[in-house]
C-alpha cells in the first residue's frame, strides 16, 4: 500500500499560479500518479498523469500548456505546476497512484487516493 498526502492549495485569482505538492509514503516507483480535481456537484475529472519509471505525462486537454506534472524522486513526491489558472479551475485537487499499465486517465484505474487539497480561482 502507499499513502498519499496533498498539500498547496489555495485561494489565487485568475491568471496567478499555485503548485500542489503529492507526498507518498514510500517509493512510487511501480505506479503511475495522477491528478484529478472535483468541483462541486460535479464528476471528479481527469487532470495529468505521471508515469514514475520513464517521466512520460499526459494532460486533459483543458490544461495543456497551463500545468505541467513532475516528480522528484528523491522526495517520493509528485508535483502540480499551475499557471494562467482560471474560475474553471477551481475544486478539489486529488492524487492518485496506480499501476503503470493503463491509460492513466480513467480514476478506476488508481487504487490509492489522497485527501484532496482545495484550489479555489476568482474571477
Amino acid at each position: 500500500q502507499v499513502q498519499l498526502v496533498e498539500s498547496g492549495g489555495g485561494l489565487v485569482q485568475a491568471g496567478g499560479s499555485l503548485r500542489l505538492s503529492c507526498a507518498a509514503s514510500r517509493d512510487p516507483s511501480n505506479y503511475a500518479m495522477g491528478w484529478f480535481r472535483q468541483a462541486p456537484g460535479k464528476e471528479r475529472e481527469f487532470v495529468a498523469t505521471i508515469k514514475w519509471s520513464g517521466g512520460s505525462t499526459y494532460y486533459e486537454d483543458a490544461v495543456k500548456g497551463r500545468f505541467t506534472v513532475s516528480r522528484d524522486n528523491a522526495k517520493n513526491t509528485m508535483y502540480l505546476e499551475m499557471n494562467n489558472l482560471k474560475p474553471e479551475d477551481t475544486g478539489l485537487y486529488y492524487c492518485a497512484a496506480g499501476s503503470p499499465y493503463y491509460s492513466g486517465t480513467k480514476k478506476d484505474e488508481y487504487d490509492y487516493w489522497g485527501q484532496g487539497t482545495q484550489v479555489t480561482v476568482s474571477s
